[in-house]
């Protein structure tokens, strides 16, 4: 029996990253340092043992490494995989803060209200801020014969409102699930160019439709030897559906534009599918374009982006209809509300008119009133 008034917590064997820092020399022969993409993952662990595995299973070379904070001296493998078969715990698989460090040391760990390090009101600007949105993402390597979890840490848009959906709805499992972590390269248009950045994913291998039916609590997902999940039903509990005619994740991840995913959103919330899978396709809409892209121009450069390979969110069309409503919905996800209450209140600010008939002004006013904290 465990000590009550301990918290429990496994072992930290090391971290997954997505990017990394690279040397320089500028044109007056200055020398620099700047965060760089990678296209497959990069393990960092204090215990060489452990990455020796890693690097067998996926790819790559033991070599020391030095942190940039200064920090002890680890080892690092530059695997050749960016798809991990992975255990992702039922509980605290994500986590997500707003962040300021000074160094290595983190000033400030905010949730959008309240600063938690000292127990105060959020400092930052909500426009503006200093902290920056840090996502963690723990997972078990199922393969790799070590007792512990590896950590994923991402400072980029899409990585904060894609995981957290995913993370609430793997919780219904009530257990380890079998998954894969993996990697997505996004192109977004920006004023200044186009950019590409790697977004970390979080698949599973059951079917939505098992985690939507709640029947699976108390279940994990068992490995079996080759390497597919095998979902035990609680004892006494009725045999898992195969599920509904739609994916509509599939369909939604498939889709060109935000507007086809806002109708995938309409069709899935129509059907009753749960909030946190609403979530789910309402992220992978903020990550779509709002109209079929071009090919850009051969002279444009890519921006420089963080460590974990992130850049800002993508810039949409004032006018375009489709883009303002889900950065309303998003912006109303923030505050508790479901999409019904949303198209409510919008209506109750706008004569009775709804999101569907509105103008792009009238989007505009509405979307400002939210963030603003003017709708009550």
């Amino acid at each position: 029996m465990p000590i009550l008034d301990l918290q429990r917590r496994m072992r930290q064997l090391g971290e997954i990253r997505i990017g990394h820092v690279v040397a320089g020399t500028s044109k007056a022969g200055k020398a620099y340092t700047r965060p760089a993409k990678l296209n497959h993952f990069r393990f960092t662990s204090p215990s060489r043992e452990i990455l020796t595995e890693v690097a067998t299973l996926y790819g790559g070379e033991v070599k020391p490494w030095t942190p940039a904070n200064g920090g002890p001296g680890e080892f690092e493998v530059y695997s050749t995989a960016n798809r991990l078969p992975v255990l992702i715990p039922p509980n605290d698989s994500v986590s997500q803060w707003y962040e300021l460090y000074a160094g290595s040391k983190c000033q400030r760990r905010c949730d959008g209200v309240t600063e938690h390090k000292r127990d105060r009101p959020c400092m930052c600007d909500p426009d503006d801020r200093e902290c920056k949105i840090t996502t963690r993402v723990n997972v078990m390597l199922r393969d790799v014969p070590a007792l512990g979890q590896w950590l994923l840490i991402s400072k980029g848009f899409y990585a904060a409102v894609t995981l957290p959906p995913a993370a609430e709805l793997l919780a219904q499992a009530g257990g380890y699930v079998a998954g894969w972590l993996g990697m997505e390269e996004k192109l977004v248009q920006r004023e200044e160019g186009p950019a590409r950045f790697m977004v970390p994913t979080l698949d599973v291998e059951i079917t939505p439709a098992a985690l939507m039916a709640g029947q699976i609590t108390g279940a994990p997902a068992a490995v079996t030897s080759g390497g597919r999940p095998a979902i035990e039903a609680a004892p006494g509990s009725a045999p898992v559906p195969t599920g509904p005619p739609k994916d509509y994740l599939l369909e939604a991840k498939q889709a060109a534009t935000q507007a086809e995913v806002l109708a995938i959103f309409q069709a899935a919330k129509d059907a009753g599918a749960p909030v946190a899978y609403q979530e789910q396709i309402k992220a992978i809409g903020l990550s779509k374009p709002a109209t079929a892209s071009k090919a850009p121009a051969a002279h444009q450069t890519e921006p420089v982006p963080d460590e974990d390979g992130a850049v800002d969110a993508e810039i949409v069309t004032d006018d375009d209809i489709d883009s303002l409503w889900f950065q309303i919905i998003a912006a109303a996800g923030g505050k508790g509300w479901t999409t019904d209450q949303t198209e409510h209140k919008f209506a109750e600010a706008n004569r009775g008119d709804m999101p569907g008939t509105a103008t792009p002004e009238q989007l505009r006013t509405f979307l400002a009133a939210v963030k603003a904290g003017e709708i009550a």
